[in-house]
């Protein structure tokens, strides 16, 4: 296929807008039915455990979805990927909204969540389009609408689910999918593939069965009861077929994933620092809408409307974006490590503001945003220093890698934060039992802690220039692209 003509580089602004806002409608579909999940049972005439997975099938999809999307955009392209992610975004849309049974609408929020495969391959296409002096901020804003669209969805989900019927959640979807492909084809430019090898199904494959193993075991435990063999079934297997994976991976001439250059230092430890602040992330998403729920009847609950929940949860998400151009002066000044470890800090800080103040709703404001804040830090330095440190032809599965470790780390801190809000609890009459006062402050402080670890593992990392720093696997790819001249 034919590059397009060059026209459309003369407009890097734009092609970033609507690579930011396509991720952001992509990254909507995270939080789109929270409001609605505990009416899901009667919506969809079907039981809680089933209705569940309507959420989690979505998340499930998502972190597959990332890395596979960006390998095969490696070798395919990026635009039609980009294109193909938004109108499978649309049908998944469609169905749900036109479906009113369990099984059609999780097929739906099945392929919702494998539009998020559009992110990556977003952030990775910067780098082949947008001017070096543009793509720190670029790749900050495109970064932060994981987080701002999870944030922002709260609000339009619940304000849509309040005034309308259900499906309008999906009929919404559905016209931000078809702008999506509609700006994709028209305003993004095509690019000559930068590998010519094919994909490695198997790989993908068995990528496909371990996470949704491990991941799905994780999510559904405390349902399923943790010793459960079913539990323990899936994620001991999912962990068994990431390992036969991991084995196979290093044996394919073209593996889907390069297990070789995601062992380099820089990366390595730019995953598990991803693992850690996602999990640090969805720390304020589970515990700050419980509390500004809760009866004021308790003592420390906030009294506050799903809507009104929303509303207070929503600047958090703003503050993202505000800090978008913040964090590419960031990474242009003081580099993906410093930026990173400087973000996972502030993320610390407004968990621990939120575990000693949180008598007031102001109060959670101010903590999300200074979190919020840390976390658009953080989420712009991470896919810097994997597309730093990682070879053009590796760039998309290299970028999906990094998010599917955010993924994780989501769904694990969902397990945890379930674990402790329902280890000690209070009665609060006619039966009701809720999660006691100091087990939200727990939380909050697991979420500092799991950020503060973060930030320990990232400056782990040696600096640019140091022996093994960021430059030496740059300097070996140059090496190795002369001997094969």
């Amino acid at each position: 296929m034919r590059e397009t003509p060059d026209r459309t580089d003369s407009a890097p602004l734009l092609i970033i807008l609507v690579l930011g806002f396509s991720s952001m409608c992509a990254a909507l579909m995270q939080s789109l039915v929270i409001p609605i999940q505990p009416d899901l049972p009667r919506l969809l005439d079907t039981g809680p455990s089933n209705a569940a997975w309507v959420v989690t099938a979505t998340l499930l999809a998502g972190g597959v979805a990332m890395p596979v999307s960006g390998r095969i955009a490696d070798i395919s392209g990026r635009k039609p990927v980009l294109v193909a992610s938004a109108l499978i975004l649309l049908v998944g849309s469609l169905v749900c909204a036109l479906s009113s049974s369990i099984v059609p609408v999780l097929v739906g929020r099945v392929l919702q969540g494998l539009a998020m495969g559009y992110i990556p391959v977003a952030i990775s296409f910067v780098r082949e389009i947008v001017p070096p002096t543009m793509q720190n901020s670029a790749v900050a804003g495109i970064s932060a609408t994981l987080g701002v669209g999870g944030a922002l969805g709260l609000p339009l989900a619940a304000w849509l689910a309040q005034d309308f019927d259900w499906h309008a959640l999906f009929w919404v979807s559905a016209v931000l999918a078809a702008a999506m492909a509609v700006l994709s084809v028209v305003v993004l430019p095509h690019r000559a593939p930068v590998d010519d090898s094919r994909l490695d199904s198997v790989g993908a494959i068995g990528l496909t069965v371990g996470v949704v193993g491990v991941l799905g075991g994780i999510s559904k435990g405390g349902d399923w009861g943790w010793t459960a063999p079913t539990t323990l079934g899936a994620i001991l297997g999912g962990f068994a077929v990431l390992i036969a994976w991991g084995f196979y991976e290093t044996r394919h001439p073209h593996p889907l994933v390069d297990l070789r250059t995601t062992a380099r230092r820089p990366v390595l430890l730019t995953n598990i620092t991803a693992l850690l602040i996602g999990f640090g992330m969805m720390a304020q998403s589970i515990v700050v809408p419980q509390l500004l729920q809760l009866p004021e009847s308790t003592g420390y609950g906030l009294g506050q409307s799903i809507l009104q929940a929303g509303l207070w949860m929503a600047p958090a998400g703003l503050m993202m974006l505000v800090f978008t151009p913040i964090s590419g002066r960031m990474l242009t000044r003081l580099g993906g490590r410093a930026t990173l470890a400087s973000g996972a800090v502030v993320i610390a800080a407004g968990y621990l503001l939120a575990a000693f103040f949180a008598d007031s709703p102001w109060q959670l404001l101010l903590s999300t945003c200074v979190a919020s804040a840390g976390v658009g830090i953080g989420y712009a330095a991470m896919p810097t220093l994997i597309l730093e440190n990682s070879p053009a032809s590796e760039a998309g599965a290299g970028v999906g890698v990094n998010a599917l470790m955010r993924s994780m780390g989501t769904t694990v801190a969902g397990a945890v934060m379930a674990l402790v809000l329902t280890s000690r609890v209070t009665e609060l009459g006619g039966g009701l039992q809720i999660p006691a006062v100091e087990m939200f402050h727990l939380c909050f402080l697991l979420g500092a802690g799991a950020a503060l670890a973060g930030a320990a593992v990232v400056l782990c990392i040696r600096r640019p220039g140091s022996p093994g720093g960021p430059e030496a696997p740059h300097q070996q790819m140059a090496e190795e692209l002369v001997r094969a001249r």
